[in-house]
């Protein structure tokens, strides 16, 4: 990816006035810095800033801890799934957190019940962006005065410089732009787009119209009051009888039960209705979790074509570096439904 230097120390500042990171911060960086979030959102943020980096090259959830008690650690950025790691490890409540003011989150599903857990029981303020390492990572933020609810199912509004409009997801190179409410492919246009992809015109070309708008991937809708919702990304839509169905809607909605540490939803094929839900499901330390609850769950808060087939319990979900599930490993693991 090609980016300006001028864009990418822009997007840092924008990134630092957006979560309210201050001189005087003490910042603990574990995400990867060959990564947008780790280079981007952490090293040149902290730089432009003038805060305090501890940089540690992997997660570990017990030097974490450490860390954050020993260093007093103020901000924490990183995916959802770090937080949960936190919140149910047994040696958490040994250790002096008071430090902590401030959690970065996003890139993935970020579940009400998490934030309202990480409020609670962790630090005070919860802020949820969204970027794309073809946008310099950054596009939008959320208000940290928001509710959890907002916080779970927004992203923001747009930063300064940063248009975002919704298209319908058709393929064509320049779909109808749709109101609010209405779901379609994210599109971005500002000075945070990049240039373009290195040494690949054809893929730049694609990616980026004429008139500068990105094509994210990403399905969205923007809401009545202006912020924006990713509800997931087109490459993990899948479709049941006819009906398209976002695996971040029924992950929502299955992230909220009792016993639930972190869930990811695919789509896996089935005779009968082409594709069918399949939950995977790490169950929370100290819980007793069991499929048909889950399901009975869901039937009860979603349409009956989005309520999972089925539901299988794994220790861990596999995740990129950013940390990310890898969806396409579960959907390469997971075999058809058999005939019914």
């Amino acid at each position: 990816m090609l980016a300006a230097h001028h864009q990418t120390i822009a997007a840092a500042q924008a990134w630092c006035d957006g979560v309210g990171l201050a001189r005087g911060d003490r910042y603990l960086l574990t995400n990867p810095m060959f990564h947008t979030f780790g280079y981007k959102a952490g090293v040149l943020a902290g730089l432009v800033r003038g805060v305090t980096l501890v940089s540690r090259p992997v997660f570990d959830v017990d030097e974490v801890l450490t860390l954050i008690e020993k260093e007093r650690i103020s901000v924490f950025p990183g995916p959802p799934t770090v937080y949960v790691s936190l919140l149910d490890h047994p040696g958490r409540s040994g250790k002096d957190l008071s430090a902590l003011r401030l959690a970065v989150t996003g890139a993935t599903v970020v579940p009400a019940a998490l934030v309202e857990r990480m409020r609670a029981e962790l630090l005070p303020n919860v802020i949820v962006a969204y970027g794309l390492t073809e946008t310099c990572g950054m596009v939008s933020i959320c208000d940290p005065r928001s509710d959890a609810e907002v916080l779970s199912r927004t992203v923001g509004k747009p930063i300064p410089g940063v248009e975002v409009e919704i298209w319908a997801a058709d393929g064509t190179a320049d779909g109808a732009r749709l109101p609010a409410g209405e779901p379609g492919e994210v599109m971005v246009r500002g000075f945070t787009v990049m240039r373009g992809y290195y040494q690949e015109q054809a893929a730049t070309d694609a990616a980026i119209t004429p008139a500068g708008w990105l094509h994210t991937g990403d399905i969205g809708l923007v809401t009545a009051d202006g912020n924006l919702r990713i509800t997931d990304r087109l490459k993990d839509m899948y479709t049941t009888g006819g009906f398209n169905v976002y695996p971040a809607e029924v992950e929502q909605v299955i992230a909220a039960h009792e016993t639930v540490s972190e869930v990811a939803v695919i789509g896996v094929p089935d005779y009968r209705l082409g594709e069918v839900g399949k939950a995977l499901v790490v169950p929370r330390p100290g819980t007793t979790a069991a499929a048909g609850a889950l399901i009975a769950f869901c039937r009860q808060r979603l349409a009956g074509y989005k309520v999972p087939a089925s539901v299988e319990f794994v220790g861990t979900l596999p995740k990129n570096p950013a940390g990310k599930v890898r969806k396409d490993l579960l959907r390469a693991e997971s075999p058809s439904q058999p005939p019914g």
